[in-house]
C-alpha cells in the first residue's frame, strides 16, 4: 500500500465509468413503442437515465404522454430489460481517460468497487462484456440488498466497505443519488461534469466536481 488517503474507491457505472445511453436509448424506445410512444432522442435519454431501469422508463413514459401503472407497466418494463440485455455492450464504452484513472489507482494499491443502482446481474453482465469485471474487488446493484436500499440510502456503500474489508472510502458519481448516498454514509464524493446528470453539475452538492478522468486521482489526493 502507498499513502493513498483512500483504500477503497467505489464508482457509479452507468454515466461515470462507462458511457451506456447508446444502448439504453434503443431499449427505452422499444418499450415506448410497445406503447403507442412517441421515441426518445439520445440526448433526452441521457437525462432520463438514473436510478435504475424502472426509473428509466417512468421518466420516458412522463415526458412522452404521462404515467402507466400496474401490471401494465411492469410488462413494459420487461420488453425494455429484454432488448436491453440481448444489446447490452453494443455501443456502450468507458469514458475517455476512465481506464487509465483505474490503472493509476489500481497501482497505488487502491480497492476498486461499483456502486450502482443498475441491477447487479446486468452491472455483472455489462462489467463482463467489456471485459472490466477483474479490474473491481466489489460490485453491487440496486437490486444486491433490495430496493429499499439502493441509493440514495447509504447500505450500498456499508456493504461496499464490509466487502472490501473495511478502511477508507471515496465516492465517485455522476448524479444526486451517488452524492446523497455519500452524504448518507457519512464518506467524500467527487462528482464528474460529465454522465448523466439529474440537477446541474454544480448543484450536485459533491465535494470536488471534476471535467476529465485525468483529474480524479489528484481530486482525491485532495480530499485526503
Amino acid at each position: 500500500m502507498t499513502n493513498f488517503p483512500f483504500r477503497i474507491v467505489g464508482f457509479d457505472l452507468d454515466g461515470t465509468l462507462v458511457d451506456s445511453a447508446l444502448d439504453l436509448c434503443p431499449a427505452v424506445n422499444v418499450a415506448l413503442r410497445a406503447e403507442g410512444r412517441p421515441e426518445v432522442s439520445l440526448d433526452v435519454t441521457r437525462g432520463l437515465i438514473g436510478g435504475g431501469a424502472r426509473r428509466m422508463l417512468e421518466r420516458a413514459l412522463e415526458v412522452t404522454g404521462g404515467p402507466v401503472h400496474g401490471a401494465r407497466f411492469e410488462q413494459l418494463v420487461g420488453v425494455l430489460l429484454e432488448h436491453y440485455t440481448a444489446n447490452i455492450a453494443k455501443g456502450t464504452v468507458p469514458y475517455p481517460g476512465c481506464l487509465a484513472a483505474l490503472d493509476d489507482l489500481a497501482a497505488r494499491g487502491v480497492l476498486l468497487a461499483v456502486v450502482t443502482n443498475k441491477a447487479e446481474d446486468l452491472a455483472l453482465k455489462l462489467l463482463a462484456e467489456l471485459g472490466l469485471t477483474h479490474r473491481f474487488a466489489s460490485i453491487v446493484g440496486g437490486d444486491t440488498l433490495g430496493r429499499e436500499r439502493a441509493k440514495p440510502a447509504p447500505d450500498l456503500i456499508h456493504e461496499t466497505v464490509g466487502r472490501c474489508g473495511g478502511g477508507s472510502f471515496a465516492m465517485v458519481g455522476d448524479s444526486t443519488f451517488d452524492v446523497l448516498a455519500a452524504r448518507n454514509a457519512g464518506m467524500p464524493v467527487v462528482a464528474l461534469s460529465f454522465g448523466y446528470h439529474d440537477v446541474p453539475p454544480a448543484e450536485l452538492g459533491a465535494d470536488l466536481l471534476i471535467d476529465h478522468f485525468d483529474q480524479l486521482v489528484g481530486a482525491l489526493q485532495a480530499l485526503g
